[in-house]
């Protein structure tokens, strides 16, 4: 079960949508997700990646600062 806070706007939205089709307030709620699941996950990942790499980024240019060091 999956409960969610709506922006008063949307959630007007929402029901209007609702009554006009007669369809649930749930029936559209799962459609959304269902139909930008796969762009949030890929986002998701995108990002986490990104923070990944710049952290490699960042600990390769330590290990070439101290490569350069003289003993």
């Amino acid at each position: 079960m999956l409960t969610i806070r709506l922006p008063a706007d949307i959630e007007n939205r929402l029901n209007a949508l609702s009554k006009s089709t007669g369809r649930t307030k749930t029936f559209y709620a799962r459609e959304a997700i269902l139909a930008h699941m796969d762009e949030l996950e890929a986002v998701y990942l995108a990002e986490h990646l990104l923070m990944d790499a710049r952290a490699s980024q960042t600990e390769s240019m330590r290990v070439r600062v101290l490569m350069k060091r003289k003993p």
